[in-house]
């Protein structure tokens, strides 16, 4: 070959790989623009972009999988796919939070549903299978529940059980689950049947479960409608009253204000049954005749009327107010008015006619007094024994023949009512039967004076004093002194209050205990206790009782910065006095430094002390807890 050819073609060779390679940059550079400037657009400016040849490397961290593949679907629009190196990274996932476990469960006639998300791990079918034990009929579970793979949250397993125990009591209720609380819905069957289903669902419900109730009841069938009224001395009293609707009942109240002072909160029973529709007027004109008068007593007993005039209203007065309630009163109201005769100078050594019944605070009930013969006390003994336990009574009365005619009436009607109360006493006497007591019932008063109004004959005068007592309220849930420092010791057993060393400084890791005893002691604020502290017997004495008062004093000051009323609480350093165990060994030493609970009185005679038949007693039950 020529020497020019060569040459030729060694120049030719040249030019071509040079223009190749000139070429292959601009693609490269070319490339990587187009990518780098889609994926800003597209809002990924975290991706670096780098070309090898005709590859286009991808790389960065994507924030998740779906980001990641968007992201090669972008660029793979722009550039061949098969150029792409995909060098991209994922991001760590945060753990997912875990859902709110809830169950919605509806039961009626029609069966059970259940609606809502549980915990796999808690049996999904365990659950159900002991939901559709409880149908006791052909009617059906209707299971929508789904399931998650999530821990079981603390406390469902209780509320689970709380709900499904209470779904079988109520064979109509709505009832709503979560872990920390349990909603009920339901309808009962009368008001005392609400307050008992109240009673026993508060009563049965877990500590860790905050529990809302919306019982609902059927108003009361009210037969006869009844209503007392009496006026003294400018002041007038319900000893009875009833209504149809709040509108009648306001009617009443107003009508009664307009004719003497009445009590600071008067009440009337709202129930169903009405002799008539103009019931509201006729009591309305009876009680401007009472205020005619200048006082009296007034009985509805449906459509009869009994007006007692007191023996101060001269006949004249008595006649033209029993006039004109003759023709103004609606039709089918029949009046019955009875002028009360002045009474007879009384012989002052005339022996007073009485029957008494104690019902004590631990439910002895104790008889005394007058019956008219053997065969009344037998049948008086029969019925307390029925009413308060045949070991509950005592009985020591004397037959009197000259009784009036409905003595054993007037008695078993008042011990009737004396067993509505939780402690009290009764009083029948030959013009008046007296009944006092105690009552954890809010409508104590207005259900004892309807039943001895229904009782009692129209013209039988009767006095109600009742005092109610949230303590004695089963619904309210409120612990027992018992149950307080039960509940405390519960507390304790599961986190100790611990102290820095030779400290009175709480441990931080003792918060928890401390909220936890704050939330029992508010609902125990009329319990007496004692915050003791102890030690072990390392040390002075004197220095161990002075640290021992500190932290006793340091407990207490710790309930008192949660909002804990503490003025039923006493702080006392015990140093190494009240060893409970052996101070030779480190566990003796350990169990030695405590901090105790000690319940001092008992808290009906603190909530009653004004009464004069409480009684204080004294309960050494301790609550422990490690001090150190």
């Amino acid at each position: 070959m020529k020497p020019k050819t060569i040459v030729a073609f060694l120049l030719a060779a040249g030019a071509s790989v040079g223009g190749a390679w000139l070429s292959a940059g601009w693609i490269e550079t070319r490339s990587a623009q187009v990518v780098r400037s889609t994926l800003i657009d597209g809002g990924h400016d975290w991706v670096d972009v780098d070309t090898d040849g005709l590859q286009v490397l991808l790389s960065g961290m994507a924030p998740d999988e779906a980001t990641r593949y968007r992201v090669v679907s972008a660029v793979g629009r722009t550039v061949d796919p098969d150029r792409i190196v995909d060098d991209m990274g994922v991001q760590a996932r945060a753990q997912i939070e875990p859902p709110r476990f809830t169950v919605e469960m509806l039961r009626n006639d029609a069966g059970i549903s259940l609606i809502g998300l549980v915990p796999a791990e808690a049996g999904r079918e365990a659950f159900t299978s002991t939901i559709e034990g409880l149908m006791t009929d052909d009617s059906e579970v209707t299971d929508m529940l789904e399931t998650a793979s999530f821990p079981t949250p603390r406390g469902w397993d209780a509320a689970i059980r709380f709900a499904t125990q209470s779904l079988n009591d109520l064979p109509k209720s709505k009832i709503s689950v979560s872990a920390d609380r349990v909603e009920i819905t339901a309808i009962s069957d009368s008001p005392q049947d609400k307050r008992r289903i109240e009673s026993e669902l508060a009563r049965n419900a877990p500590s860790s479960v905050r529990l809302v109730l919306n019982i609902t009841a059927p108003r009361p069938v009210i037969s006869p409608f009844t209503l007392r009224y009496e006026l003294a001395n400018g002041a007038g009293s319900f000893d009875a009253c009833s209504a149809d609707t709040e509108q009648t009942r306001d009617a009443i109240l107003s009508a009664a204000a307009a004719v003497g002072t009445l009590p600071e909160r008067p009440t009337c029973l709202i129930g169903l049954g009405v002799p008539s529709p103009n019931w509201s007027k006729a009591v309305g004109i009876a009680l401007e005749g009472v205020k005619a008068m200048g006082g009296g007593a007034l009985t509805f007993s449906d459509a009869d009327i009994t007006l007692v005039a007191p023996d101060t209203t001269s006949q004249a007065v008595f006649d033209r107010v029993v006039g004109d309630l003759d023709a103004t009163l609606p039709e089918v109201f029949s009046l019955n008015a009875i002028l009360t005769e002045k009474a007879e100078v009384a012989d002052a050594e005339q022996e007073v006619r009485e029957f008494t019944a104690t019902r004590s605070p631990e439910g002895l009930l104790q008889m005394r007094g007058r019956l008219p013969d053997d065969g009344a006390e037998t049948i008086v003994g029969s019925f307390a024994r029925a009413k308060f336990g045949s070991g509950q009574v005592y009985l020591a009365t004397r037959d009197d023949e000259s009784l009036p005619a409905d003595w054993s009436v007037r008695v078993l009607a008042g011990l009737e009512a004396l067993a509505m109360l939780d402690h009290g006493s009764l009083a029948v006497y030959e013009e008046m039967i007296e009944l006092r007591g105690t009552s954890g019932n809010k409508s104590a008063y207005d259900e004892l004076s309807q039943l001895l109004a229904n009782k009692l004959s129209d013209t039988d005068q009767f006095e109600v004093n009742v005092r109610y007592d949230e303590l004695l309220d089963k619904t309210l849930n409120i612990p027992t002194p018992q149950e307080c420092v039960d509940r405390i010791n519960a507390i304790l057993a599961a986190g100790k209050i611990a102290f820095e060393p030779s400290s009175a400084e709480i441990s931080a890791s003792a918060e928890a205990t401390i909220e936890a005893i704050a939330n029992i002691a508010q609902q125990c604020d009329r319990v007496q206790m004692e915050i003791g502290g102890h030690t072990d017997s390392q040390g002075r004495e004197i220095m161990n009782e002075e640290l021992s008062q500190q932290r006793a004093d340091a407990v207490l000051l710790a309930l008192q910065q949660r909002r804990v009323r503490t003025r039923n609480f006493s702080a006392k350093g015990y140093g190494e006095a009240e060893p409970i165990a052996d101070n030779g060994s480190e566990a003796g030493r350990e169990a030695n430094r405590r901090i105790e609970f000690k319940l001092l009185t008992d808290a009906r005679a603190v909530a009653t002390d004004e009464a004069s038949d409480s009684e204080t007693t004294e309960d050494t039950t301790q609550a422990e807890g490690e001090s150190e």
